[in-house]
């Protein structure tokens, strides 16, 4: 083989390597082992005095005031149940606005006078700690020299241990505040917009006649995709690890065209990787369901079963970081940037989301005769409206410098935020508009042709990969976030715009009624209003023609191509006072949110503009120029022996070459230029004049890896990372 040698010895590592065999040991089955480091109700029933179980439970599923004097109680329980599991600290965990998972770690241990130490963990120090807040993002809500900042435990999301082979840890979700009660976190806004949902919930419930009913909840169930490339190749790959993408790479002559890695079978190695996975996920008690290979080679995906949207959003925080951890076991490093190849899938984080409580089960079910569901209409038009009035917020919830990468490019939903019925539910709703629905579109059934296989009941409506937001069944699907990113944000946003749109419903049912209107009239004429003020945001169409950005112009539907577009929603007036009327966010909360968002964009940018003027300069440059010397060599030898040299392939090297050189210079100068002070104008100009610059250079570089010998090309190409597993 002539390939670079830092190439080869990287694939002869990986066939070296030796994927570890991976079983369960006996009494370490899955069903065994779920949730056994997680100090769960079942743990706390157990440990904890009767009373005081009681009370947190009620504070768990009742949302009522959590009692002080439990803490105590809970926190020896908790201390001697980890110490029991080897834990030798414990660390308040919380979600800062970096969207990564911060914890600061303290002993059990305090030291006593005679030289010993005892093992304490109060009430107090459970409840609440003090982590330096000052180098966390907080776009302007503290001053640059204010330290201190608050974390405070959520009783709703469980404890856990979490092992490592250097010592075990308690882990405690916490919010994390400033000084002033602000939010610093993701967690805060998400427990709020829970909150402002549930009351205008079960107001639409009780006119429903369900009496005193339990708080409603949102679950969310968020499918993960991500790409696995073996270790030798990542550390190849100063893109790939500083960046989380390539910035250089060239399309393989094989991609994804013949979709035969879709639902294939799943390599051995990886396969292996799962299995440890999952062990690990089940003792934290994270319901992880479904594997399978995606589209794209290289690339897979998880999902775990719905759970209450706050945990589901602390597990996939926990989910990210055993999947790295796990990943560099096996000898691969686990990629969730939303676009780490050019050319092939990109990666989302499809969030599923429903509403519902204990007693009543899912609010968005619609049954066999979805169009005498009444109370299933209301919760869906309630998503209707909310969608349509605040899709840019939505857009919003999930804009990044990396999922720019990936909205709008055939392999996920457009920018477009648009609602996919189905054909049953869009037909009831258009029934609904023309004065009421009688009828809904019956299951029908799947005839094979194969005496042998049974008939398959057919859904009465199918499903829409290209729509931004789906119904799915029983719920909704929002596949616009990004794989990198926290789910907390998309879940603030929706329950927020479903707090606001059912308070909407609840205040015309109860005016209605209080004026003598039918009940059911009143449900109609509900109905009626929103899917006539509201349906422009229902498509049932394909996302990804040309025809959709047109007619959704024409129905008045916003088109935030970027994130630049995009994060100037989250402080537009009606914004603000979606917000600040139900408690989730203040105005200096939601322009910290923005500021925060347009400096990481610009953050992001830069770090990977400066990688692209470094590994052109240093990498590509260099072996281009090597080669081009070797043809110019090649030429000069021919003309002196006396015979006529071909200079085409000469030509073709030095175009790039010199295209590569201008872009270089042009990218350069760009990053040079000072940014605005203004944090948009600032973005803009990255944007604008950075963006372009760097594909610039990308194309010239790539079109030079199609050209320059494959023994100077020293980067890992695309075929090796995403092939040799």
């Amino acid at each position: 083989m002539s390939a670079n040698p830092v190439r080869l010895q990287a694939m002869r590592a990986v066939e070296a390597t030796v994927a570890p065999p991976i079983s369960f040991d006996p009494g370490e089955e899955p069903g065994a082992i779920f949730g056994q480091n997680v100090f769960s109700l079942t743990v706390m029933q157990k440990r904890l005095p009767k009373s005081v179980y009681k009370s947190v439970v009620s504070t768990i599923e009742r949302s009522t005031p959590l009692d002080p004097d439990v803490a105590d109680a809970v926190a020896s329980a908790m201390k001697d149940w980890a110490m029991e599991k080897g834990a030798t600290h414990y660390a308040h965990v919380f979600y800062p606005l970096t969207g990564l998972t911060a914890e600061k770690h303290d002993s059990f241990l305090d030291p006593v006078g005679d030289g010993t130490a005892f093992a304490s963990f109060s009430g107090k120090t459970l409840v609440q700690g003090e982590p330096d807040a000052s180098s966390f993002p907080n776009g302007g809500l503290r001053n640059t020299f204010e330290a201190r900042g608050y974390t405070g435990w959520d009783v709703m999301s469980p404890a856990y241990v979490l092992e490592n082979p250097n010592g075990n840890t308690l882990c405690i979700p916490t919010v994390f505040i400033s000084m002033t009660g602000e939010a610093l976190d993701h967690k805060t806004p998400v427990l709020r917009s829970q909150q402002a949902m549930s009351v205008h919930a079960k107001r639409v419930l009780t006119l429903f006649g369900h009496d005193d009913p339990d708080n409603v909840v949102a679950y969310c169930g968020p499918e993960q995709e991500y790409f696995l490339v073996d270790s030798h190749f990542f550390m190849a790959r100063p893109d790939l690890l500083n960046a989380g993408r390539t910035l250089f790479g060239a399309r393989p002559p094989k991609g994804q065209e013949f979709d035969d890695h879709y639902f294939g079978a799943i390599p051995e190695r990886v396969l292996g990787f799962m299995m440890d996975t999952e062990r690990e996920l089940f003792k934290l008690g994270i319901p992880a369901k479904t594997r399978h290979n995606e589209v794209a080679p290289g690339q897979f995906e998880v999902a775990p079963m719905f759970e209450r949207a706050n945990e589901a959003s602390d597990h996939q925080q926990l989910l990210m970081t055993t999947f790295k951890s796990v990943a560099r076991k096996h000898g691969m490093e686990c990629l969730f940037h939303e676009k780490p190849f050019d050319g092939v899938n990109g990666s989302g984080k499809h969030v599923n989301f429903s509403l519902g409580n204990a007693e009543l089960g899912s609010l968005l079910v619609p049954g066999e005769t979805p169009h005498d569901n009444a109370q299933f209409l209301v919760f869906c038009a309630a998503v209707i409206r909310g969608v349509h009035q605040y899709g840019g917020l939505l857009r919003a919830s999930v804009a990044s410098a990396s999922n720019d990468h990936r909205l709008g490019a055939n392999e996920a939903p457009p920018a477009i935020i648009s609602v996919f019925l189905g054909d049953q539910l869009a037909d009831v709703f258009d029934q609904i508009a023309k004065g009421g629905a009688t009828r809904s579109k019956e299951r029908g059934t799947l005839t094979i042709g194969v005496d042998t296989l049974p008939n398959l009941t057919k859904d009465p409506g199918d499903r829409n990969r290209t729509s931004p937001f789906a119904f799915t069944g029983n719920r909704f699907e929002f596949r616009a976030p990004g794989s990198n990113q926290t789910v907390a944000g998309p879940m603030v946003v929706l329950n927020t715009i479903m707090a606001e749109a059912l308070d909407h419903c609840a205040s015309f049912l109860e005016d209605a009624v209080a004026a003598g209107t039918d009940f059911n009239e009143a449900v109609q004429a509900l109905l009626t209003q929103v899917i006539s003020d509201h349906g422009a945001v229902i498509f049932n169409g394909n996302g990804y023609s040309e025809e959709w950005p047109v007619e959704a112009e024409q129905r008045g539907l916003k088109n935030l191509r970027t994130t630049v577009d995009a994060l100037p929603e989250l402080i537009a007036p009606e914004a603000l006072a979606l917000f600040s009327a139900y408690g989730v966010f203040n105005e200096r909360e939601m322009h910290s949110r923005y500021e925060i968002g347009l400096e990481q964009y610009v953050l992001s940018v830069g770090v990977e503009a400066n990688l692209t003027l470094e590994m052109g300069t240093t990498i590509v440059l260099p072996a281009a120029l090597r080669y081009q010397t070797e043809l110019a060599g090649n030429v000069a030898a021919l003309k002196a022996a006396g015979v006529e040299a071909d200079t085409s392939t000469l030509l073709s090297v030095s175009e790039p070459l010199a295209a590569l050189r201008a872009g270089l210079a042009d990218l350069g100068a760009a990053l040079a230029h000072e940014h605005p002070a203004d944090a948009l104008a600032a973005a803009l100009a990255v944007r604008d004049g950075v963006l372009p610059a760097m594909a610039a250079v990308r194309a010239a570089a790539d079109t030079l890896e199609g050209l320059v010998a494959d023994d100077l090309w020293s980067l890992p190409t695309y075929q090796e990372m995403l092939y040799v597993l």
